[in-house]
């Protein structure tokens, strides 16, 4: 049975929530702040999703995120907040969030968002035992002796793998896709985001340091997702090669 852990402190709708999900056959557990979510999820049993509030007394729902991030906690999270505005939006994205609900919701939306991630979750379980079936090559590429796999979200480098957030894959995939074309900022924003609307786009940013430090050998001096000044990124699969000699003039 799948165990989902709700953050939300406003006991009506965490009830609700609860009974609603336990209805569908999950077991749920409720906690009101965002220190006692941490607290929880550093103990037995293991949490398979997390539906947290951005909204909560104390440590908000930004900074949850954030801190399961920076301790190698990568179960998924699912954002509730009041607050739909395309800043928010792109700051849980940023903070590790996996998928972003606005309030308020429909029930049916909730528990399809949820089933996703349980299934995503599943399937990276799967990935890791070895019991996983074949998938097509496309789920998989090599970059820079580096294996990314957007199925079981991680990137391999021999024994080494680093963990991808669901929103860090969708990006980098989307760069994939667009491969030796220029992307800009405000593209990335409505067709990896769904934002349709002019905002910041530091987020944006925020995410390709993280890329760089998964892909690259020196994430300062980027050699597959680089910079194009003033407009976006640019994702190669092979490295630049060395500039080629010119021929000497004849005498």
């Amino acid at each position: 049975m799948s165990r989902i852990l709700i953050v939300e402190d406003e006991q009506h709708l965490a009830d609700g929530l609860r009974f609603n999900l336990e209805a569908e056959g999950y077991d749920v557990e409720l906690t009101e702040t965002g220190e006692d979510a941490l607290a929880r999820l550093d103990h037995p049993p293991a949490v398979d999703v997390v539906v947290l509030d951005v909204m909560l007394p104390g440590m908000n729902g930004f900074a949850v995120a954030s801190e399961l991030r920076q301790r190698g906690r990568h179960v998924p999270v699912l954002m509730l907040t009041a607050r739909g505005r395309a800043e928010d939006v792109l700051e849980g994205f940023a903070a590790g969030a996996d998928d972003y609900l606005p309030k308020p919701f429909e029930l049916a939306i909730l528990l399809a968002r949820v089933n996703g991630l349980l299934r995503r979750r599943a399937w990276m379980a799967e990935a890791a035992a070895g019991t996983a079936s074949a998938r097509p090559p496309a789920d998989r590429i090599t970059v820079g002796g580096r294996v990314i796999d957007f199925e079981a979200l991680e990137v391999r480098r021999g024994d080494q793998a680093m963990p991808l957030t669901a929103m860090e894959a969708k990006l980098l995939r989307y760069l994939v896709q667009h491969e030796g074309r220029t992307v800009s900022r405000k593209a990335i924003l409505e067709d990896v985001w769904a934002v349709h609307e002019d905002t910041d786009t530091r987020p944006i940013d925020n995410f390709i340091v993280r890329l760089r430090r998964y892909l690259e050998d020196d994430p300062t001096s980027p050699q597959h997702l680089r910079t194009v000044r003033g407009v976006g990124y640019r994702f190669t699969m092979r490295k630049p090669g060395p500039p080629q000699a010119q021929p000497s003039e004849p005498s």
